[in-house]
């Protein structure tokens, strides 16, 4: 199925992600040469939960570094209790420095 292949792809590009750094679902499905293509990296977070080797989709954010992908972890405070073990400070579920702690994709060259 098409959607497995991509999925694989954003798991490949997610685990790459450095602890206590965020990306977000944008840069992510621009990195893979699907820029529109945001809301099926966001799905494809939804169902990584228990896919091995584990993804830290934690470290996916949306553009504006809110948590909007909380609900999809084990408990409402799950997500921000995994980042915060990462020390990035998250504030009314939102990532504090966002701009500092964002990770550009892109910036490697390994896909």
């Amino acid at each position: 199925m098409k959607n497995n292949l991509f999925y694989e792809r954003v798991f490949d590009v997610v685990r790459l992600i450095p602890h206590g750094r965020v990306t977000t679902y944008g840069a992510i499905a621009s990195y893979l040469g699907a820029k529109s293509s945001s809301r099926l990296v966001g799905w494809a977070m939804n169902v990584s939960h228990g896919v091995q080797p584990s993804v830290p989709a934690h470290r996916v954010v949306n553009r504006n570094g809110i948590l909007s992908g909380k609900a999809h972890f084990s408990s409402p405070n799950r997500m921000q209790e995994l980042l915060e073990s990462e020390g990035i400070t998250v504030l009314n579920d939102a990532i504090v420095n966002f701009n500092e702690i964002f990770w550009d994709p892109s910036s490697i060259d390994l896909l």
